[in-house]
């Protein structure tokens, strides 16, 4: 069983993305097991995970950080127990450690491997963030990020400060559900096949399929604002998480070489304009993504040394608000 993305490889060198296992569901139905309440909810992220981040953007665009509160691990990957050699996410021991991470304030978990075991004491999966934990019943609701953003989405509209944002409206569902597919299998996954692949012809594939869609996005942009339409929807956040890591770690550590996204001016626009959404900025911390990816993975840089560029001030002007919304 995979314990990390690390292991998640076939025998053709390719790298195979296995499921999330928690997938329980918040819902305002009377006899939902898992009721939105504020407070009783708490949100464990990575700043460097893109998954994570995703939820993380939806706490902060929709106006839910004071309902559901969050708690960031530490960047680089440690070991998480002593009696094996598993290398994952964990809490700093107190608040000044690392900056923008914090000990777990509920559990005193030392690791997210914790959280697991404590929902499940015979767990035997992968241990990864987003964890959306329930303080009542201590356990994990959910560890997929497609599913806890539709839930934010919708669920605590009653307690969201910012309810009238439908970032999955019925009228577009169909077409974001479609535009996911292929992002998610070009684009967002797409830069951890090319990453992690273990031979040539797997990376060879991983990269084109990855440009292609990169190109595809390019052409859609150069017509409209977002990649739907003249309105943010749940299809930009989710490619955004990627695009924002693209130049500075992708295309060096992941060899997406090909072209940086400087280099196409309606996606390098774009990634400023959702960049610049107000709240959105705050779930990108550019220091803990540089340190996990070049810490963490020593089979792909094995002296974990840090590039020091190209450090983009993704906060300048764009030029997207020439398309009507």
């Amino acid at each position: 069983m995979a314990r990390s993305a690390l292991d998640e490889m076939s025998d053709s060198g390719a790298f195979m993305r296995t499921a999330s296992t928690f997938r329980n569901f918040i819902s305002r139905d009377p006899n939902s097991q898992f009721p939105p309440e504020s407070g009783r909810y708490h949100l464990y992220v990575s700043y460097a995970c893109p998954w994570a981040s995703r939820c993380l953007a939806y706490l902060k665009i929709k106006g839910l950080d004071k309902a559901i509160g969050f708690t960031s691990v530490k960047p680089i990957w440690e070991r998480t127990k002593e009696t094996d050699e598993h290398m994952g996410w964990v809490f700093p021991i107190s608040n000044t450690e690392e900056p923008g991470a914090e000990p777990d304030p509920f559990n005193g978990a030392k690791s997210i491997r914790e959280l697991y075991e404590l929902a499940s004491t015979n767990y035997n999966g992968k241990y990864t963030v987003p964890v959306l934990w329930d303080k009542k019943f201590k356990t994990i609701v959910s560890n997929e990020s497609a599913e806890i953003i539709r839930m934010l989405n919708t669920e605590f509209n009653e307690i969201a400060e910012n309810p009238a944002l439908d970032l999955y409206p019925p009228h577009l569902r169909a077409q974001i559900d479609e535009t996911n597919e292929w992002i998610y299998s070009g684009i967002n996954n797409g830069v951890y096949k090319c990453g992690f692949a273990r031979k040539q012809e797997p990376y060879d594939e991983a990269v084109k399929q990855l440009y292609d869609a990169l190109d595809k996005c390019e052409e859609i942009l150069s017509k409209q604002r977002y990649i739907c339409g003249n309105i943010l929807t749940e299809a930009d956040i989710r490619l955004f998480v990627t695009l924002i890591r693209f130049d500075e770690v992708y295309a060096v550590h992941f060899k997406c070489n090909k072209k940086l996204l400087r280099e196409y001016p309606n996606l390098f626009n774009y990634i400023k304009d959702i960049y610049q959404i107000p709240g959105m900025s705050s779930t990108v911390n550019m220091q803990h993504i540089k340190r996990h990816y070049y810490g963490s993975h020593p089979t792909i840089n094995p002296f974990g040394i840090i590039p020091l560029g190209p450090n983009i001030d993704y906060s300048s002007p764009h030029d997207r608000a020439r398309f009507s919304a």
